[in-house]
């Protein structure tokens, strides 16, 4: 069996793989098609010409289910281990909360393009990012009160990092964000495209898109933690049926029948 095989690890694989491939190959198809420059674009620019479009929006609808499943597990993992703490109970849940907006904020930018709704997409970047950050802060601390019965003290610092390198690049794309779009740059800033380094304006505009590029990558880099955690978790559906027949009601049947269990394991 394969690493990534051992108990639900594939969850957290299939979100950090699915998500690359999404920037990656919508990257790659306005680059071939010349809607961007190579150097650095802004991520949701790679997204806003079709076909790249349609590509971008498909891949992270799906990137935002993957992360709804793989915050879910996390939760009920996290429960399972700590059923007696009320404060890693009420972290947990705030935290699984926060992460459901942060996917739903994915989900805004990949169907609200920055170039026809931009106010809507940036609404969507700072759920994302935003609230990301703070299930990430969540999940981080977690980690820390769970150590070192059921967490190891590596995870803990590895998630801080992470969580301290996503801060970084928000704060860098930010500032560098404002000074770019402050007005001393020209105007209609959030249609252009194509940028030339004699630009003026070039410098804060590259400092802001490495600073998103960094910002993707520090969150897959963030689900890239949860793999050991998963390997140690097995999903088991219970299906309990209240009859012989799926064409009676329930209250057809006599008081003393009992229902049939039937376990399998997914």
């Amino acid at each position: 069996m394969w690493w990534f095989q051992q108990g639900l690890s594939f969850l957290p694989v299939a979100l950090v793989v699915w998500s690359a491939a999404s920037f990656v190959f919508s990257y790659i198809t306005a680059i071939v098609l010349h809607h961007v420059d190579p150097l650095v674009p802004y991520i949701s620019d790679t997204g806003t010409i079709p076909p790249e479009r349609c590509l971008f929006g498909i891949m992270l609808n799906v990137s935002t289910f993957l992360g709804m499943a793989t915050m879910y597990v996390r939760y009920k993992q996290v429960s399972a281990l700590s059923p007696e703490k009320p404060k890693i109970l009420r972290l947990n849940k705030l935290g699984l909360r926060l992460g459901w907006m942060s996917c739903f904020g994915l989900c805004i930018i990949a169907n609200f393009q920055k170039c026809i709704l931009y106010y809507i997409h940036v609404l969507g970047a700072c759920l994302t990012f935003g609230v990301g950050s703070i299930y990430m802060l969540i999940q981080t601390i977690l980690s820390y009160l769970m150590q070192p019965e059921l967490h190891s003290k590596d995870i803990f610092w590895a998630r801080l990092a992470v969580f301290l390198w996503s801060c970084s690049s928000i704060l860098s794309m930010f500032v560098s964000s404002v000074v770019l779009y402050s007005g001393l740059y020209g105007q209609n800033l959030v249609q252009k495209l194509h940028w030339d380094p004699q630009e003026r304006g070039y410098t804060p505009h590259m400092i802001s898109t490495v600073s998103e590029w960094s910002l993707a990558f520090s969150f897959l880099s963030f689900f890239l933690t949860y793999i050991r955690d998963f390997q140690k978790i097995s999903l088991q559906a219970v299906v309990s049926l209240q009859g012989q027949t799926l064409h009676e009601s329930p209250g057809s049947f006599r008081a003393e029948e009992q229902a049939l269990l039937i376990a399998g394991s997914i």
